[in-house]
């Protein structure tokens, strides 16, 4: 019965969606959300979040120094680094990489990048974390990931490109909305939005259980938290947090 209404109140958010879809099938919407609609609403979204996460991101990065080499210079590699949303916590000083494969994120980049400082950037790579072969092996402190793991294609790729890339020793610090307790109405309703919200936010899931794919990942040691998000109105509360060590 529960199958049947999820199924049901599914085809009714698709319905209310249909000018979405449409556009979608006419190869009219793709484009404009990589272009446009993703990228605007990111930069909204991501103020609030920071304001909300702010304790939790400060908490997360605090120790990132820790994993600079023995000449106290330190390497990041953030992969989907979107509109740069992290740069304010990271430690001063420290050398970024910016990924991510939607170049129309760089107008929104560069703000941030002028009001960060304190961080030396290197470059911005146009690419997958599923493929980061522009960056060589071993080459890199710590690797960031936020809200992004939600919506690439193959998890295990990615995970072994950020093991590759990792310096012996190096840290993988991650923050990531994940599928609710699978008993619990979040998730009843996680499954309900997730066709809609796939297409309305740039193939994002909504009921990953990423920390499996972490814990499964080659990574010596791992620091992993699950947390509730109060993000009013929305069905990405379950999150985690934490790092993992090569």
């Amino acid at each position: 019965m529960a199958e049947v209404v999820v199924l049901f109140l599914t085809l009714c958010v698709q319905l209310l969606a249909l000018p979405l879809y449409v556009l979608w099938y006419l190869g009219i919407w793709g484009p404009f959300c990589k272009k446009i609609f993703f990228p605007y609403i990111l930069e909204k979204f991501t103020v609030d979040y920071n304001q909300i996460m702010l304790k939790q991101k400060q908490d997360l990065f605090r120790n990132m120094r820790e994993f600079a080499d023995p000449k106290g210079k330190l390497t990041v590699l953030e992969i989907g680094t979107g509109t740069g949303s992290n740069f304010q916590f990271f430690p001063a000083n420290c050398r970024v990489i910016c990924t991510d494969p939607n170049p129309h994120f760089q107008e929104h980049l560069a703000k941030s990048m002028a009001q960060n400082k304190h961080l030396e950037y290197s470059q911005f790579i146009t690419a997958s974390g599923e493929d980061l072969s522009q960056v060589a092996d071993a080459s890199v402190d710590v690797v960031v990931s936020t809200l992004v793991l939600c919506s690439v294609e193959n998890m295990e790729a990615v995970l072994k490109e950020v093991c590759r890339v990792l310096k012996s020793g190096g840290a993988f610090y991650f923050l990531e909305h994940v599928t609710a307790d699978h008993s619990s109405w979040s998730f009843f309703w996680q499954r309900v939005y997730s066709p809609t919200w796939k297409l309305l936010f740039d193939g994002c899931y909504l009921t990953r259980d990423t920390w499996a794919d972490i814990e499964k990942a080659n990574f010596s040691e791992i620091k992993l938290q699950h947390i509730h998000v109060p993000l009013d109105w929305t069905p990405i509360h379950p999150h985690i947090i934490g790092y993992a060590v090569k």
